[in-house]
């Protein structure tokens, strides 16, 4: 270890070395160049323009950054800010835009993403591209291997990725398996990384969507100390308070142009100022007020239910909960992450998780055995996935496919699809939910979060459900569009149906819910109408039974 408390070896150990390497190796390694007279601007972005079928993704942007700052883009979903990082990282080649890349005083024209990482340039995206059934070490450095191609220095590997997970504060063995850490852990492995291959300027697309409020704030910390040490980092984020205590600058981008970039040093940088900048207008109410309405009955009720883990067998995920909505209501499950409330809704979505499923549940007062997603969906019943991409929608295919997916029986006709059905149906949707895009016949993995998620919910709507089970609804987009989530939920329960909205983000579930479910280690640890619930309230709840437990 050095003087720093820090691993030889580390990026960070630039600081303890002679005056003559450390140059070197601000030149070709990382750091801020504090000092050494290097140019205060480390990457200049001039007149990028970005263009797909029917499409401008991106209008003569500029981004200036300069060294060891943390500069964040903010921007409604499909502004073009994963655009404008997916072409400075090489995912979207030299020649497939227009514009100039100017990095560390050179322009630079890569071909593929390999060429931005040779210079410090490493991209982390919303979803971690790791492999679940591969250890930490084998993740850190797949395509950056330690030794020869057919004769691997496995003890150089796994010691160089103890020594980075101590650097970003991961207190696991690198031979550990991916598929047994949680999320936020998975994140700080791409960090480390990322900073095996000698990262100078880290991109962070969204890294903290998937992460409780305790993990968040320990990433968010994570590069403050990066920072410190000469990190440069570019976030891109919807959760705008994160933005406002990590980042030096913000950069607006409004449908593909740069709007303005915000110092916080000079700037009023407050979540109005930056929403007034990314929608174009002030946003006075993140919430729709809705009337609400008595329709009297109970739309879905459970009662003792009880889910184990469909590998540990003996694990109980799901203990003896209790639970019921009404017609006409917003219900929300609040918890920490690895609660239990994804798994708790996927087990009563016609058993789609786990294993050993006892208790009971009623649809609309009647009692029903949900063995299938197919039968969930016959009894009225839809379940809104947190994995938009992963299990909800099918990327390689069309919006009008996508849309009528849970309900095929309406658009056919024999068995066979009627295409103008198809069309008009995903067509009315898309008016509907405003979703941006040129065509219905667009694939829908070429739409941004936002989008994708409109479309889901289509999906999910054009089934025609009596309750519907919003698994993180609003994850990952922006606040524009947030707002229209909770227009289209505000509608579906003015009309009789039930709701139930599990998120990790407290003030949504404040915001929108009647009445509140707090869940803890698998079991429903409080219940709390809206007007009673507050942030501290909800968390006092959780940490009193944590407490206990321990």
């Amino acid at each position: 270890m050095n003087n720093a408390g820090l691993p030889h070896g580390s990026p960070f150990d630039i600081w303890n070395m002679p005056e003559n390497h450390k140059r070197q190796e601000l030149e070709y390694g990382f750091g801020i160049g504090r000092d050494l007279g290097l140019a205060k601007i480390l990457l200049e972005m001039k007149n990028i323009t970005k263009e797909f079928p029917g499409v401008k993704a991106l209008d003569n942007v500029n981004l200036k950054v300069e060294r060891g700052e943390i500069h964040a883009l903010v921007g409604e979903n499909g502004a073009g800010k994963s655009t404008l990082m997916n072409v400075l990282s090489g995912i979207y080649p030299y020649g497939t835009y227009k514009g100039d890349i100017v990095y560390d005083g050179g322009v630079c024209k890569f071909a593929k993403i390999k060429d931005s990482e040779e210079k410090g340039i490493v991209i982390i995206h919303q979803e971690l591209a790791l492999v679940p059934y591969m250890t930490i070490g084998e993740n850190m450095f797949l395509g950056n291997e330690r030794g020869r191609k057919f004769a691997l220095n496995w003890n150089e590997t796994y010691g160089r990725a103890d020594e980075l997970l101590k650097t970003v504060g991961l207190q696991e063995s690198s031979r550990t398996l991916i598929k047994d850490i949680g999320v936020g852990k998975q994140q700080l492995v791409e960090i480390a990384k990322a900073l095996a291959k000698n990262a100078r300027l880290l991109i962070l697309d969204e890294p903290t969507a998937s992460l409780n409020e305790a993990d968040s704030k320990a990433l968010l910390d994570l590069l403050l100390k990066f920072k410190e040490q000469g990190m440069t980092s570019i976030i891109i984020s919807h959760k705008l308070n994160e933005i406002a205590y990590v980042a030096d600058k913000i950069t607006v981008i409004r449908d593909g142009s740069t709007i303005e970039t915000m110092d916080k040093k000079t700037d009023d940088i407050s979540e109005d100022r930056i929403i007034k900048g990314m929608v174009g207008r002030d946003l006075t109410n993140r919430f729709p007020k809705r009337d609400k309405k008595t329709f009297g009955g109970i739309g879905m009720e459970v009662k003792d239910w009880t889910v184990y883990h469909p590998l540990y067998s003996e694990r109980k995920v799901v203990d003896g909960v209790n639970m019921k909505v009404k017609k006409g209501e917003v219900v929300g499950i609040a918890g920490l992450m690895g609660a239990g409330r994804t798994e708790l809704a996927m087990s009563i979505f016609g058993k789609s998780y786990g294993t050993n499923i006892s208790g009971k549940l009623f649809l609309n007062g009647e009692e029903v055995h949900l063995n299938s997603v197919r039968d969930a969906i016959d009894k009225k019943l839809a379940y809104v996935t947190e994995d938009r991409k992963g299990n909800g929608l099918i990327l390689s295919n069309p919006i009008k496919i996508n849309t009528t997916l849970a309900n095929m029986d309406a658009v056919s006709r024999h068995t066979i699809i009627d295409k103008d059905k198809e069309y008009e149906v995903a067509e009315d949707y898309r008016q509907k939910l405003r979703t941006k895009c040129p065509t219905v016949e667009q694939n829908v993995g070429n739409l941004s979060g936002g989008n994708q998620q409109k479309v889901l919910l289509a999906k999910w709507m054009f089934a025609d459900p009596d309750v519907l089970i919003l698994d993180e609804p609003t994850r990952g987009i922006d606040v524009g569009a947030k707002y229209e989530i909770y227009c289209i939920i505000n509608q579906l329960v003015a009309e009789g149906k039930s709701v139930v909205m599990i998120s990790s983000e407290l003030p949504e579930v404040l915001g929108m819910c009647d009445r509140i479910y707090i869940m803890n280690e698998g079991r429903m640890v409080g219940e709390l109408p809206v007007e009673e619930a507050s942030q501290e309230i909800i968390m006092a709840h959780i940490l009193k039974v944590s407490n206990k437990g321990a």
